[in-house]
């Protein structure tokens, strides 16, 4: 099994940890410190080492901080984990605090008199963190300091860094040998008159050199640094164990390899302009760079938009992942179906899921663990079954199976909604409002320069026609053999990047009702230039292309409350998974996925 369900977290050593670190706040004098999920790379997934937001507070969640005073700890969650830390975090000693809603700085600011001085490690948050927060803090007499870490000095059994293996990834696959994207890159910086640009995310690392990693469980991703010049040369700081002589002549003699100790050193060594993304890397390295008075200018990673619109090489091989995929998918579906209702736990639905996909004999890892809710662990936006959650799935239930693989040519992302027997009206209603926001985002056309915050309402109105919403943003980036959610791209009220042809985001929309069920419904869509349309203007145009099949659960479908253009889109949806995964699948399969997908 790649999945486990062991608890992960301790909330009840909290109060305990949350003491010491303010034992050494208290020794340097330091009225709070901040401890984010993050690591030096600004992943969303981090190795045990970097796990200090779980270890302290108990909350697993991707995302968010937790700022510890002399009188209280923030956690700091998002819409995603507002059920989530509630279960997970000691609440005598921890106070969730919804952000975005609630920032940092306004937080602090009332929290703390003047003179009160916060410290952060300053390879764990990034310059764009800072900044704001010191913006708001602005004449409270309150500062953010930087120092070594308070939660590594209390941490005694901190796992060592991760020592994965990097191999090579194929330059078929990729659709562009590493040499001609380092040559675009340096292009770009010459132009710009820079002299270097600073890489320190680990899917950028991966894509410019065409390698993946270990580092990270379901990721395969390699920790590193890199610094591009702007003569096409790499400098990559990577530990040497982690390579072995295929991935050195892979890479070549443009690029130089160093140990990561010596990144800093080499960054107070460059000569400006030195491009740094003040959203991803670390604060330090604006520190090294200002401390040598070497000149920088703030720029985004240059491998960000390239690495987002895939090559044709990558679409079609994330085309073909997808269809292995769904039939794994459909097999695992046919299963679920042939079960007694009321026999099944939501383990037993990972595990037959996960047995499915490694079925195929091609997968790498799955690409995040699965999320098997029902009852109310299915308004847990990004549960995660343990051995002490588990449930039963009981008649008259339903249950999100949100899951995804990675393979070698590409990752995949699906979630659909199924029923425990006949569900409940109630149900009925609310899936049916969601699928009616998926279907209106997969038929979308829209004028190109739109970003995802421009077209997110689509998926919202008929939630929104009912006074109703989900706390989640409606889409994600997806990479090719790399990170399941990728930016810059989402389909987000925050996101203001212009969908561009070749990125591949998910189209995700649910519902969620604390403490009684979960719904979303989710399918991976690519950007494309929308086909000609009879009387159309002269405008350049952008559609979406479904690159996710799987049946959609007609019994959760109200077919009445759909309109006539929605009803056709589910037949020809489910046309095309019959003609795509009939001959990919086992003759029970087959016979389910006939009855599974016939015309409404």
């Amino acid at each position: 099994m790649l999945q486990t369900f062991s608890e992960t977290a301790s909330p009840d050593l909290g109060a305990a940890r949350v003491a010491a670190l303010r034992t050494q706040m208290a020794r340097a004098g330091l009225a709070g410190f901040l401890v984010p999920r993050a690591d030096a790379h600004q992943g969303e997934y981090v190795a045990p080492r970097d796990d200090r937001l779980v270890w302290l507070t108990g909350f697993t969640g991707s995302a968010g901080f937790c700022a510890v005073l002399a009188d209280r700890a923030g956690v700091f969650i998002d819409g995603r984990y507002r059920t989530q830390v509630k279960a997970q975090v000691d609440l005598a000693v921890f106070t969730p605090v919804p952000w975005p809603e609630v920032r940092l700085g306004p937080w602090l600011r009332d929290a703390l008199p003047a003179g009160g001085r916060v410290s952060f490690d300053p390879w764990l948050h990034t310059p764009d963190q800072i900044s704001e927060a010191e913006a708001a803090l602005a004449g409270s007499g309150v500062t953010l300091v930087p120092c070594a870490n308070l939660v590594d000095a209390i941490w005694p059994d901190q796992p060592a860094p991760p020592m994965g293996r990097v191999s090579v990834y194929p330059d078929a696959l990729a659709g562009a040998a590493h040499d001609a994207k380092r040559a675009r890159l340096a292009e770009g910086l010459r132009a710009a008159g820079q002299k270097s640009a600073v890489i320190t995310l680990p899917d950028s690392l991966a894509w410019l050199l065409n390698i993946r990693g270990t580092d990270i469980p379901k990721n395969p991703l390699p920790h590193g640094f890199a610094i591009l010049h702007d003569d096409a040369r790499v400098s990559l700081f990577i530990a040497a164990e982690k390579l072995d002589e295929a991935v050195r002549a892979h890479l070549g003699a443009a690029i130089s390899l160093h140990d990561p100790a010596e990144f800093a050193p080499a960054l107070r060594a460059l000569s400006g302009p030195v491009r740094v993304d003040r959203a991803s890397a670390p604060m330090q390295v604006v520190l090294e760079l200002e401390g040598a008075g070497i000149p920088w200018v703030a720029g985004q990673d240059p491998c960000i938009l390239p690495k987002a619109t895939k090559t044709e090489a990558e679409i079609a091989a994330t085309r073909d992942a997808h269809l292995r995929d769904g039939a794994a998918v459909v097999e695992f579906l046919a299963w679920y179906d042939a079960q007694p209702v009321g026999s099944l736990t939501e383990i037993d639905i990972v595990t037959a899921l996960e047995g499915f996909r490694r079925a195929t004999n091609a997968l790498r890892d799955i690409s995040f663990d699965t999320i098997a809710g029902t009852g109310p662990n299915g308004a847990v936006i990004h549960y995660r079954v343990t051995d002490a959650s588990n449930r039963r799935l009981e008649p008259g239930q339903i249950i999100v199976v949100d899951s995804g693989g990675q393979y070698l040519d590409g990752t995949t992302d699906i979630t659909r909604t199924l029923p425990v027997g006949p569900p409940p009206p109630e149900a009925v209603t609310q899936f049916t409002r969601v699928l009616q926001g998926m279907i209106a985002m997969s038929r979308l056309r829209f004028p190109r320069g739109l970003a995802g915050r421009d077209i997110d309402a689509i998926a919202r109105y008929p939630l929104w026609l009912a006074g109703q919403d989900y706390d989640h943003g409606t889409g994600h980036g997806v990479g090719v053999y790399l990170c399941v959610h990728e930016g810059p791209q989402r389909i987000s009220r925050m996101s203001e990047v212009p969908l561009q042809p070749g990125m591949i985001l998910s189209n995700e929309p649910g519902y969620y009702r604390e403490g009684a069920f979960g719904i979303r419904i989710e399918n991976l869509i690519l950007v494309t230039d929308a086909p000609p349309l009879a009387g159309a203007d002269a405008r350049a145009m952008l559609a979406f292309e479904t690159l996710t099949f799987a049946p959609i659960d007609r019994r959760l479908m109200d077919v009445a409350a759909l309109t006539g253009p929605e009803r056709a889109w589910i037949d020809s949806y489910h046309a095309q998974c019959r003609a795509m995964l009939a001959s990919r699948v086992s003759a029970a399969a087959r016979l389910w996925l006939e009855q599974a997908t016939a015309p409404l």
